[in-house]
């Protein structure tokens, strides 16, 4: 990025610290094996690291940079739609302990 490029701001910082979440690499891990119909021993929990995470969020908001999400009216609103399915997942991993 150069250096008078767009700078990251709020949504940049949030994606970020979501990427790092286990959490949510534990969610991604769960997410695909249920969208691919694939089995734990075929993608056990704790594939997805915090890279797979920057890269699958990266791809599923359609940007090259978590920065852009902070000037990319669609690709916030894709954020807040990946942030938002991840806590009602977490709410129901929650409730079934």
């Amino acid at each position: 990025m150069a250096a008078n490029g767009p700078k990251g701001g709020k949504l940049a910082r949030q994606a970020a610290m979501l990427c790092q979440d286990a959490q949510f690499q534990l969610y991604l891990d769960r997410r695909r094996r249920a969208k691919h119909g694939m089995t734990e021993s075929q993608l056990p929990d704790g594939t997805h690291n915090t890279e797979d995470a920057r890269d699958w969020l990266c791809a599923a908001c359609q940007i090259q940079s978590r920065v852009e999400l902070d000037h990319d009216h669609r690709a916030a609103s894709m954020f807040y739609a990946i942030r938002k399915r991840y806590q009602q997942w977490r709410l129901k991993l929650k409730s079934e302990l």
